[in-house]
């Protein structure tokens, strides 16, 4: 008879791998133990995520691959790929195979223990395992005539377990100043300027949602390596996609080469071409339980257990009772701004609250009104947006639409005042300001806050704060802040 090993032999090279190499005495299988016999469920990042599953049993550790892991309740039951035997040494090995050989990857040990056999014929078993973390009745069977494929099931009941949610809306942050009880009640988090995303990760599987609970998966393959970190654990993370600049900070602009692409192609190469982070600031559901009636501060403590920090993700730092300090240290290097969120709060999927408030560094400055353009709904009849620019070396540049930050009667002013200015032509001497619109002469000055410039020189949220006459529309240029 053939060693029953040699398989296991033929597709290594053991001067080159960790793993452990069988002796040379050839192994035969004999009856099944009738003792309790030991298995092990072994996590495997190989070419792909999978569970090991392997069992004493004649001499050598049968062994299984599970491309999703275990079943979870009798309602699933999940692909298992019937492998080679493994010498009963490999039911203790964990350590990393060196690339270039056969399974190169990180293999560490999930759960061990013993197991009692009901059954075991060549196409079927039936066994109970004991572990320290998997305790339940499973079958194994074979699905046709190629030995290698078979089918798990777990036969007997879970314990009481909350459900993997299929979808979550994020909780929302309230715009508001410093809390006055900041240093006391609260923790501080960067607040980052990009796509607001839920990671769900379950064996084998990462789905990302947007805010919208739309389907983003594939516009972001970088982040599909989350999933081998979390490994076994289910859980859903709460986060937000950045595209960050060559110094680190979020840039909204370079995300939007990102977003809506579809094409594999096309999103494989602006990958390569804009990478993005995923910030991961919360964790929703981990391990068969919901945390969201959790207060803060314990989902806090065990997202940061997770040890979450790869490539193309990392859980950022959150300070408690420094919202000054932190406040500040954002403006400086030119954040959004940041969230303050109480440590005792639960989180409250789809609402927006008080718990979570949204401080931002809002910039400021005056702008030449060159335009405007007619509102709609109630506004109809009046301003929609203002045109606005600055001045530079080749006249008034067109600096974006302003369409927020009035009242009935501030509008009602404006246009008394704009409607004498009308003019034909566009005042703007470069930039393009919308074809349908009304134009006028450059003589008003308004200010108006703004989180930001894009990189083509528009501006980023702005809200209309008030006329300034008291300053001359020659005189109003794009502010930079000093060194």
């Amino acid at each position: 008879m053939p060693d029953e090993l040699d398989p296991y032999r033929g597709k290594r090279r053991f001067a080159d791998t960790p793993e452990p190499e069988p002796g040379t005495k050839p192994q035969r299988r004999r009856t099944p133990e009738p003792a309790a016999a030991r298995f092990v469920i072994q996590e495997h990042s190989a070419t792909s995520w999978h569970f090991d599953l392997r069992l004493e049993h004649g001499g050598v550790a049968v062994s299984f691959a599970l491309p999703r892991g275990l079943p979870l309740d009798p309602r699933t039951n999940r692909k298992a790929v019937h492998t080679e035997d493994h010498p009963l040494e490999y039911l203790e090995f964990a350590g990393t195979i060196p690339r270039g050989n056969y399974g190169a990857g990180e293999m560490s040990v999930y759960d061990h223990g013993t197991y009692t056999t009901e059954k075991w014929k060549p196409r079927e078993i039936i066994v109970t395992l004991r572990g320290e973390r998997v305790a339940a009745r499973y079958a194994l069977f074979q699905a046709g005539d190629d030995d290698r494929d078979w089918i798990i099931h777990r036969m007997d009941e879970p314990a009481p377990a909350d459900p993997f949610p299929d979808h979550v809306q994020p909780m929302l942050a309230t715009l508001s100043r410093l809390p006055e009880n900041a240093e006391r009640d609260y923790a501080f988090e960067v607040k980052w300027d990009g796509m607001r995303a839920l990671a769900f990760s379950e064996p084998g599987r990462l789905r990302l949602e947007s805010r919208t609970q739309r389907d983003i998966t594939q516009s972001f393959p970088e982040l599909q390596r989350l999933q081998r970190q979390l490994g076994a654990r289910r859980a859903v993370l709460d986060g937000e996609i950045v595209a960050l600049t060559d110094d680190g900070r979020p840039s909204f602009q370079l995300l939007q080469s990102r977003m809506n692409l579809t094409g594999r192609g096309q999103v494989a190469r602006a990958a390569q071409r804009q990478p993005v982070t995923y910030m991961i600031f919360d964790v929703l559901y981990l391990d068969d339980r919901s945390t969201t009636a959790l207060p803060y501060t314990e989902r806090r403590q065990m997202l940061e257990q997770l040890g979450l920090e790869g490539p193309a993700w990392k859980v950022p730092a959150a300070l408690e009772g420094r919202g000054a300090d932190v406040l500040e240290a954002s403006r400086r290097v030119g954040l959004e701004g940041i969230i303050a969120k109480r440590t005792g709060s639960t989180y409250h999927p789809g609402q927006r609250g008080r718990e979570w408030l949204k401080i931002k560094n809002v910039l400021r400055q005056e702008f030449v009104i060159g335009g405007f353009t007619t509102g709609t709904g109630r506004r109809s009849e009046t301003i929609g947006a203002l045109l606005v620019g600055v001045n530079d070396d080749r006249g008034l540049r067109y600096a974006g639409k302003v369409g927020t930050g009035f009242t009935d009667a501030g509008l009602d002013m404006l246009m008394e005042r704009l409607r004498p200015l009308v003019q034909p032509a566009s005042p703007f001497v470069h930039g393009s300001p919308p074809r349908a619109a009304t134009f006028v002469r450059p003589e008003l000055v308004c200010e108006c806050s703004f989180s930001e410039w894009t990189a083509q020189g528009l501006l980023r949220q702005p809200a209309f704060l008030g006329l300034r006459d008291d300053k001359p529309a020659a005189d109003v240029v794009r502010e930079e802040p000093a060194e």
